[in-house]
C-alpha cells in the first residue's frame, strides 16, 4: 500500500504546547489532492496501569473537565525529548508515590488515525511498591484507590473509566496479566 503524502501545511491555530491545528494539502495514492485536510497536534502522553505486589491495581477516582467524575489510570504528557518509559516511571512516582521493578510496554497508538491528536504510550507496571509521598501537580481532585483485579475488570465493564486511552490501557494490561 502507498502512503498519503503531505504536499504542504500551514498553521491555523497555535495555542502553545498543548494544541496546534494545521491545514494540510495532501495527495492520495491515486493522485487526487485534498487542499484543506485538518490535522491536530497535541503532546504525546503515557498511561500506566500499576499492579502492586499483592495484586491490587492503582487507579484514581477523580474529576476531569471533559468527563466529569471518572475512574482513571496514571497518566501524563511527555516532556520534550523524554523517553516514554522514563515519563511513565516519573508519572507513577509523582502521582502515586509508587515505583515498580517490572515494566511492560503495551504499545504506542495514535489517538485519531486521520487527524493525529497525539500519541499514547501505554504501560503495565508490575510488583509496584510504595516508595514516597506523591508529589503531583495535577489540577483535578483525586483519590488513589487500590482495586482487586476482579474489581478493576468490573469497573472497566461498567464503563467507569470515561476516557478511551484509560480503557485501552486497562484492557491490554488485564489481557497481559491473564496471559501470564
Amino acid at each position: 500500500m502507498q502512503l498519503w503524502q503531505t504536499l504542504s501545511k500551514k498553521t491555523l491555530l497555535d495555542h502553545g504546547k498543548y494544541l496546534v491545528v494545521e491545514d494540510h494539502h495532501i495527495q492520495l495514492p491515486n493522485g487526487r489532492t485534498i487542499p484543506d485536510w485538518p490535522f491536530i497536534i497535541t503532546p504525546d502522553y503515557i498511561n500506566v496501569l500499576a499492579i502492586t505486589t499483592d495484586q491490587k491495581a492503582l487507579v484514581f477516582h477523580q474529576t476531569k473537565y471533559a468527563t466529569g467524575e471518572t475512574l482513571a489510570v496514571v497518566g501524563g504528557y511527555l516532556e520534550p525529548g523524554e523517553d516514554p518509559l522514563a515519563a511513565a516511571q516519573r508519572e507513577l512516582l509523582e502521582e502515586t508515590g509508587y515505583t515498580a521493578p517490572t515494566w511492560i510496554n503495551l504499545g504506542h497508538y495514535v489517538l485519531d488515525a486521520n487527524r493525529g491528536c497525539g500519541n499514547g504510550h501505554l504501560f503495565l507496571a508490575r510488583s509496584a511498591t510504595f516508595a514516597q509521598s506523591p508529589n503531583a501537580d495535577d489540577l483535578e481532585e483525586q483519590q488513589l484507590l487500590l482495586l482487586t483485579l476482579a474489581e478493576l475488570e468490573a469497573a472497566l465493564l461498567a464503563n467507569q473509566f470515561k476516557a478511551l486511552s484509560w480503557t485501552a490501557t486497562i484492557a491490554l494490561a488485564l489481557n497481559r496479566v491473564k496471559a501470564g
